[in-house]
């Protein structure tokens, strides 16, 4: 597979599964509180803080043998699509943080920053990044996909986040991810096993 169809395949898995994520919300709290520039500069930094991190635990993870790194993200795709399935949608995910004393450039990317790269760490997006650097061998794509697509639900969240919601239920958006996230598990199991 070339590097692009990587970064795309990245590109699209990352997008539908941050969609009904906290970070999202996050996004879309923040960017009608302040500037959207300002909003979007501190999420941007932090998904690329984010991914970098991803794409050193799926190094890490490439190191093992080829069976083993499809079977571990085979399992880990599973547990993602279970995590989405069965997310309480009222829980509070600590999307709201301490808000900037003022307006400013700094204060507002800096909370956003802060915000975002908190919410993320540990993320099933996150963990989905690290499981496709170790599966695709290509940290460079992997990383631009997944960073672009984090950076597009933030976007669209800060944005037109409510006019997404109008016309796309969220269930909708969270089945479409998982069933991604089950097919990819399905095909890692089944190379794993077929060796």
């Amino acid at each position: 597979m070339n590097s692009l169809t990587i970064a795309a395949l990245t590109f699209g898995i990352i997008f539908l599964a941050e969609l009904p994520d906290k970070t999202a919300l996050a996004s879309l709290v923040l960017g009608t509180k302040y500037r959207a520039g300002y909003v979007f500069a501190g999420i941007a930094a932090a998904f690329a803080l984010q991914v970098a991190l991803a794409l050193v635990a799926g190094s890490l993870l490439a190191l093992l043998p080829h069976r083993w790194v499809e079977g571990i993200t085979g399992l880990l795709f599973l547990g993602g699509a279970a995590m989405l399935l069965w997310h309480k949608e009222d829980e509070d995910d600590g999307a709201e943080g301490k808000e900037p004393a003022n307006n400013s450039f700094w204060k507002v990317a800096g909370t956003s920053f802060v915000i975002v790269a908190v919410a993320e760490f540990g993320d099933l997006t996150q963990i989905m990044t690290a499981n496709l650097a170790a599966k695709y061998n290509d940290p460079l794509a992997v990383g631009l996909g997944a960073w672009l697509a984090l950076c597009a639900v933030g976007g669209v969240a800060i944005v037109g986040g409510q006019k997404l919601l109008r016309h796309v239920p969220m269930k909708v958006i969270v089945r479409v991810a998982a069933l991604a996230m089950i097919v990819l598990a399905g095909w890692s199991l089944f190379k794993a096993l077929a060796g």
